[in-house]
């Protein structure tokens, strides 16, 4: 308790420098605005996925709800920037990846989609050329938490903004969280609220619609946490349920684990935890730290459980995990309101309106090299 308030004190004594902070993203969006900087556009259906704040917003989960309902009607690719990990420059993801060479997030989507292309590079403008040259045949590309990146404008920019933590009532790092101007929300197409109470009223729903103030070309959808049954980190058909009785050492790498820790507080009596920083690479000593941390509890009903991010940077310890039970928890987003279809219909007819476009686009240029050809 005393940390927070220290933490929460020392970001307040820094408000000059958020004040300075303003002022760069300020300059920067207003080059962007004004033409200064270039911009770039692609032939192609590009999907952002972003949000204003550091932090999470659940990024990754929409990436993946994303893939997971387009990747049967399209050929949808993934590109991120690799965030923490040991290699630089463009990576397209193999079976012999891992999150130390692609990062965690990538990496899971490479687990969870392995037919679906995911690619990493911190020069997104270049990143997007090579992935098309490495898979040509693909129809649109989903930038993970791109938002900011201005050097390339997507067709379709959702934000994220967590419902506990709405960017409205934000300040700019590091007194706040905010890593980019509340007023670039209007560049969003679709803005999505997550972390919401499922149980979300109409009335609250719309105090926070008039709070965020969308314009009249935007849709705003929102969003709860959805946590699956947890599968075991090496057998992952083997699944478990959290009983009551279960005594949970939870192990968490990742920016806000504290809707996690609310599920916890419904379906366990006692849980404990080990919180390490977000993206946090796992080393032998801190697994030797879990793992003696997890056997000093006495009771015999306990599991060790984590995130899906955290899996693939902790199942680098291979055997030393097959005869632990330690499980990995699932989340998905879970769309409130019946806005799920409103939602993917959005998203389709962005594709397929880019593929009519770029389908007429390459007959009149064909009707013009027809028509120079005949007049020669």
């Amino acid at each position: 308790m005393y940390s927070n308030i220290f933490l929460k004190t020392f970001r307040i004594l820094l408000f000059p420098v958020a004040i300075v902070y303003w002022l760069i993203i300020f300059i920067r969006n207003k080059f962007y605005d004004l033409k200064i900087f270039d911009s770039a556009t692609f032939g192609m259906p590009l999907i952002c996925v972003g949000n204003l704040s550091v932090g999470g917003t659940g990024k990754s989960p929409m990436v993946e709800f994303l893939v997971r309902n387009l990747k049967d009607q399209f050929k949808v690719a993934t590109l991120s920037r690799g965030y923490k990990r040991k290699t630089t420059g463009y990576a397209l993801a193999n079976e012999r990846s891992d999150a130390l060479e692609i990062g965690d997030e990538p990496m899971q989507f490479r687990l969870k989609f392995p037919d679906v292309p995911v690619a990493v590079g911190e020069e997104r403008l270049d990143a997007i050329s090579q992935l098309l040259h490495d898979k040509p045949d693909t129809h649109c590309i989903i930038l993970d938490d791109a938002f900011q990146h201005r050097a390339i404008i997507a067709g379709m920019n959702i934000l994220l903004t967590d419902h506990s933590n709405l960017f409205t009532r934000d300040f700019y790092l590091p007194t706040g969280d905010l890593r980019d101007l509340k007023s670039s929300y209007k560049r969003a197409e679709i803005i999505v609220v997550t972390k919401c109470d499922p149980f979300l009223t109409e009335k609250e729903k719309i105090k926070i619609i008039e709070e965020i103030k969308p314009l009249a070309r935007q849709h705003i959808f929102f969003a709860a946490n959805r946590y699956l049954e947890p599968y075991h980190i090496v057998r992952h058909h083997e699944t478990i349920s959290l009983l009551p009785g279960t005594e949970i050492l939870l192990v968490t790498g990742i920016a806000n684990p504290q809707p996690l820790k609310d599920l916890l507080m419904d379906h366990s009596e006692t849980y404990y935890m080990l919180h390490y920083p977000d993206h946090h690479i796992f080393t032998i000593d801190d697994w030797k730290d879990i793992k003696k941390r997890f056997d000093k509890i006495e009771s015999r009903q306990k599991i060790i459980l984590t995130t899906e991010k955290d899996a693939v940077r902790l199942a680098k310890f291979g055997e030393q995990l097959k005869h632990v039970p330690l499980y990995v928890i699932p989340l998905e987003h879970h769309f409130l309101f019946d806005g799920k279809e409103k939602f993917l219909s959005l998203i389709r007819s962005y594709i397929k309106n880019f593929e009519i476009k770029d389908k007429k686009n390459n007959g009149k240029e064909k009707f013009k090299e027809e028509k120079g050809q005949t007049k020669s």
